[in-house]
């Protein structure tokens, strides 16, 4: 958080991150679309030809005012591809919360796993972690066949009880209430 006293801003920086293909800039591609243009800023997007995440993608939202001050949410994604391990670091950098968008297809679960202990030892190297940080799940790709059942992503990925939100992003379906659900998150820390 940062508050910049001089135009009465509290800037909130929320990280949405996952596994490569989980759905984060499908998140923020759908809240862009969804969103008045008065509340939100341009969606800025580096995509390789493979229309996959380079370095991150960023949306500002600019809502109402708290104790006279008007708070700005900053949204990033990271990129899911372990070949951009040093630019999640840095993207996590004062960051006050994170949407864990995980791949819902039972075939993705190490995926997702393995992008979740890489989420915890970059915020150990920068000291924090999960147990003492505002994080949310997102379980994406709902509609898909073969995806785990949610008791079983419950067990394998919420092992700290984070509140947890159903999604299909392409469709809309549980991202205005993941977004919701983190900046209450965020705010209550």
């Amino acid at each position: 958080m940062y508050v910049d006293w001089h135009r009465q801003e509290i800037i909130f920086k929320i990280i949405y991150y996952g596994p490569g293909l989980g759905g984060k800039t499908t998140n923020l591609e759908y809240l862009y679309r969804q969103l008045d243009p008065s509340v939100r800023g341009e969606l800025i997007t580096l995509k390789t030809r493979e229309e996959r995440t380079l370095f991150f993608d960023f949306m500002e939202l600019d809502m109402g005012r708290i104790n006279g001050k008007r708070p700005r949410f900053q949204l990033y994604t990271i990129p899911g591809q372990a070949l951009y391990q040093h630019s999640r670091r840095i993207l996590l950098r004062g960051a006050d919360a994170v949407v864990f968008v995980a791949d819902s297809q039972a075939s993705r679960l190490d995926d997702n796993l393995n992008t979740l202990v890489d989420l915890e030892q970059k915020l150990i190297s920068l000291r924090r972690t999960l147990a003492r940080f505002p994080w949310v799940l997102q379980y994406n790709k709902r509609d898909l066949p073969d995806i785990l059942s949610i008791d079983r992503l419950q067990q394998s990925l919420n092992f700290l009880k984070a509140p947890a939100y159903q999604a299909v992003a392409n469709r809309g379906v549980g991202v205005i209430e993941t977004l919701k659900g983190v900046i209450n998150l965020l705010l209550q820390a």
